[in-house]
């Protein structure tokens, strides 16, 4: 079983960035499509981006489209989220999961998360 751990989060003003990390352990993170995703208060966790185990293949939700960026590297365990021009609707808790990789519908286990807050 994937165990994931996130990091990166904090404070930042509108138009700032944050580098988003999660560190998986578990031999099957190589061989799994990953997502993050994000809940703010009152709200449902909605996926925000998600990459094929190979790098190869990306999604975005439009609301992020073209400001973040998911990556991978499969050597390190590590998945992460470049996320630019930061609004103060991107504040949530950020998570990230193993994922089907034609549904982007979550089938792992959950990390603590890591909280963004974006001050306008």
């Amino acid at each position: 079983q994937v165990q994931l751990v996130e990091s990166g989060g904090g404070l930042v003003q509108a138009g700032g960035s944050l580098r988003l990390s999660c560190a998986a352990s578990g031999r099957t993170f190589s061989s799994s499509a990953m997502g993050w995703f994000r809940q703010a208060p009152g709200k449902e966790r909605d996926v925000v981006a998600a990459i094929r185990r190979s790098g190869g293949i990306t999604y975005y939700a439009d609301s992020v489209k073209g400001r973040f960026t998911i990556s991978r590297d499969n050597a390190k365990n590590t998945v992460y989220l470049q996320m630019n021009s930061l609004k103060p609707e991107d504040t949530a808790v950020y998570y990230c999961t193993r994922i089907g990789s034609s549904t982007r519908a979550p089938i792992g286990s959950w990390g603590q998360g890591t909280q963004v807050t974006v001050s306008s």
